[in-house]
């Protein structure tokens, strides 16, 4: 995957806490570039309400494969797009990407499942968040 398959970038500025004994940006981290690209687009584009919204969206299955080193202080472009648009769930691929560069550091998925708040059942993706996630599949 290079940058050309993401209609959706949003940049990240690792900090001087991001690297680990070895002078890079620890794994865990690279799940949080994930988690931050993915809930930012949701707040912004698809009006999630994560503090008081009647659907939250519950991560299910992640994964990444690491290609390349990065540290502080690199900025990373993190590259979002929906794989698989279901009824309550949504698949993503990511790839984050040293700014500049077009082979990505990481590539990975995610899956969330968007449940009600108070049953954690799943329920149908709200019209606005599914018209938002619909743009960038």
């Amino acid at each position: 995957m290079d940058r050309s398959v993401f209609p959706h970038f949003q940049a990240i500025t690792t900090r001087w806490k991001d690297n680990d004994v070895y002078g890079h940006v620890n794994n865990v981290e690279y799940y949080s570039f994930f988690d931050t690209v993915i809930n930012a687009f949701l707040i912004r584009s698809g009006g999630l309400d994560i503090h008081g919204g009647p659907v939250i969206g519950l991560c299910v299955e992640s994964q990444c494969t690491f290609k390349a080193s990065l540290a502080f202080p690199d900025t990373v472009d993190a590259g979002l797009r929906v794989a698989k648009l279901g009824n309550s769930s949504v698949t993503y691929d990511l790839g984050l990407f040293r700014a500049g560069d077009d082979a990505p550091a990481a590539t990975g998925r995610f899956v969330h499942v968007f449940v009600d708040r108070e049953n954690r059942r799943p329920v149908p993706l709200p019209d606005e968040l599914r018209t938002a996630l619909e743009g960038i599949a």
